[in-house]
């Protein structure tokens, strides 16, 4: 692990910096100019689509979704078929006797028609296609400012300010929001990967003239990443709190996810063999 991240860190563009800048932790900004802080990004960014795109090995495990109403912690196992879900808690307490033999009964259902499972996948793949038109716009949507070291959980990292590039154009509702958005993000300079992305809406964006609908100004969005079993890197929490309207609906978004204990399970795995490991080990 070690030895990967040494050799991730000896190809950064940051040992263009001066040797004594780099070891004493002081400020880096004015050593890097406003070309090389975007090449690094873009390096960075370019990493992530990759990792996107190549998903690498199912993992199982927990989700814990908090909203103003409900908090849930979920077990979640990774499948060819998509994922699949147990309940395990709700506010903080274990199912009951009867809620867990619903569950159970809920799985038992779900192995025994595939197509609800086929219409979850459809579902997955339809929602990890928008976020890669997002992913892949980041690159060219912010023009990103350098402004300094700073530490994480995971250690040291670089951090940049990000505000909309004039000359971005957005291909759809997607990448629209982009245009509306600055914020800042972290980058583990070892591996090169994004640790954490903040972003706020800085004015309201509508969609098709407002017809379909509208994000409100001041809505923010945060993402962490941490790399987990495997070395493999995830999302280890996303926080989200946006208002808005959907067609003639008003809408509110306030959510925490945090995503733990992160397991690798076997290649291949289809969603039945996905439930049994969840009735097994509820």
């Amino acid at each position: 692990m070690r030895a990967k991240r040494i050799a991730a860190w000896s190809l950064a563009p940051l040992l263009l910096l001066p040797a004594g800048a780099r070891c004493s932790g002081q400020n880096l900004a004015p050593e890097l100019t406003a070309r090389q802080a975007q090449e690094l990004v873009q390096q960075a960014l370019g990493k992530e689509i990759s990792a996107a795109e190549n998903s690498g090995h199912p993992m199982r495990y927990l989700l814990r979704k908090v909203t103003p109403r409900l908090t849930t912690t979920k077990k979640i196992v990774e499948s060819s078929d998509g994922d699949v879900a147990r309940l395990v808690s709700v506010n903080g307490k274990a199912l009951s006797a009867a809620a867990d033999q619903r569950e159970e009964a809920r799985l038992d259902t779900l192995a025994a028609n595939p197509a609800n499972q086929d219409h979850r996948k459809q579902s997955e793949d339809a929602d990890t296609e928008r976020a890669m038109k997002v992913l892949r716009a980041l690159p060219s949507a912010f023009v990103y400012r350098y402004t300094g070291p700073g530490t994480s959980a995971a250690g040291p990292v670089e951090t940049y300010a990000f505000t909309p590039n004039p000359g971005y154009s957005p291909t759809g509702m997607e990448t629209q929001i982009l245009t509306a958005m600055t914020g800042e993000i972290a980058i583990d300079p070892f591996a090169k990967r994004v640790v954490k992305l903040e972003g706020r809406l800085q004015h309201s964006v509508s969609y098709a003239w407002g017809i379909l609908g509208r994000l409100n100004q001041g809505g923010w969005i945060a993402i962490e990443q941490a790399p987990v079993a495997d070395s493999q890197w995830r999302t280890v929490r996303l926080q989200l709190a946006m208002t808005g309207r959907i067609l003639f609906f008003t809408k509110s978004y306030d959510t925490l996810e945090e995503e733990s204990d992160y397991r690798r399970v076997p290649e291949g795995l289809g969603y039945r063999e996905a439930i049994g490991m969840l009735k097994r080990d509820p």
